[in-house]
């Protein structure tokens, strides 16, 4: 069994600051990438960030230069500091782990069950 918990969504004024964690826990072999996506009612899910088991970033557009995504390997932990948030940044956010569980040898992917992240005008 492969858990994804998230914490930190809440409530914040426009141009305020939240920071979302997501541990990964059970039976992994090995961690490979994580990230970050959202999905506002009516809207799909989107991509917000990802990075991969080496560091590498890669960002959405709408997000780029107020988020950052970092990951803490020894925890199997993946942090999203979101800053200057906007209305529009309104949503629930999913974390997201590409992995190999223990005995299976074979990439899977796993979510977490979402935070809510509301930015008020």
């Amino acid at each position: 069994q492969v858990q994804l918990v998230e914490s930190g969504g809440g409530l914040v004024q426009a141009g305020g600051s939240l920071r979302l964690s997501c541990e990964a826990s059970g039976n992994i072999f090995r961690m490979i990438d994580m990230g970050w996506y959202r999905q506002a009612p009516g809207k799909q899910r989107e991509l917000v960030a990802g990075i991969t088991s080496g560091g590498s970033t890669n960002y959405a557009d709408s997000v780029k230069g107020r988020f950052t995504i970092s990951r803490d390997n020894a925890k199997n932990t993946v942090f999203l500091q979101m800053n200057s948030l906007k209305p529009e940044d309104t949503a629930v956010y999913y974390c997201n782990a590409n992995l190999i569980p223990r005995g299976t040898f074979r990439p899977s992917v796993y979510w977490g069950q979402g935070t809510q992240v509301t930015v008020s005008s």
